[in-house]
C-alpha cells in the first residue's frame, strides 16, 4: 500500500447531519446530567451511590443473589469495579459474599436483611427522582420511541456478549 492510499481502518464514516448531531448530543448530555443527579440525590438522602443501589435492585430482582460476573455483567460494569463497590457494600452490611452454593466454585453476592430493608426504604424516593427528571419531563410517545430506540442499541451490543441473559427480566 502506498502513502497515497487509505487503510480501510483509516476511513472515515459517515458525519452525522444536523439532525443526528443534535440527537446525539442531546443523549449524551441529558443521559450524564440524568445519572449525576440520580446518583446525588441517593448519595444525599441514604449515602448510597447509583451503582449501589442498582446492585441492590439486580440482586432483589434474582432472589437476593448473583455470581459476582452475572452482576458485573448485568450492571454492565467492569468486574475490578463490581468487586470495589461490593466490598464496601459488604463492609455496610448491605450485601456478602460466599462460595457458590451450586458448585463451591465462584463467588456469589447475597443481598442481606439490612440490604433489602434499605432498597425497600429507598425504591419509592428514587421512582421520585426517575419520574420527576425523567418520565414525566418526556411526552409518553417519545417516551415509548426512546425505549424502543434504546433496547434495540442494548440488544445489537449485547448479541455477542457471553452473558446475554443481562437482557432477560429476573425471574
Amino acid at each position: 500500500m502506498t502513502s497515497t492510499e487509505t487503510s480501510p481502518s483509516r476511513v472515515t464514516g459517515r458525519w452525522l447531519d444536523a439532525d443526528q448531531q443534535h440527537a446525539w448530543r442531546g443523549l449524551v448530555m441529558g443521559s450524564t446530567l440524568l445519572f449525576d443527579r440520580l446518583d446525588d440525590e441517593l448519595r444525599r438522602d441514604c449515602g448510597l451511590s447509583l451503582t449501589e443501589y442498582e446492585i441492590l435492585v439486580r440482586l432483589s430482582e434474582r432472589e437476593g443473589r448473583l455470581r459476582m460476573a452475572q452482576l458485573a455483567d448485568a450492571l454492565a460494569h467492569s468486574r475490578s469495579r463490581v468487586t470495589h463497590t461490593v466490598a464496601r457494600m459488604e463492609k455496610a452490611g448491605l450485601v456478602e459474599r460466599r462460595t457458590s452454593p451450586e458448585d463451591g466454585r465462584g463467588i456469589v453476592c447475597w443481598l442481606t436483611p439490612s440490604g433489602r430493608q434499605l432498597l425497600e426504604q429507598i425504591a419509592p424516593m428514587h421512582v421520585t427522582g426517575v419520574r420527576e427528571h425523567f418520565i414525566d419531563r418526556v411526552d409518553p410517545d417519545d417516551l415509548a420511541a426512546l425505549g424502543r430506540a434504546m433496547n434495540a442499541v442494548a440488544d445489537a451490543l449485547v448479541a455477542c456478549h457471553p452473558e446475554m441473559e443481562m437482557r432477560q427480566p429476573g425471574p
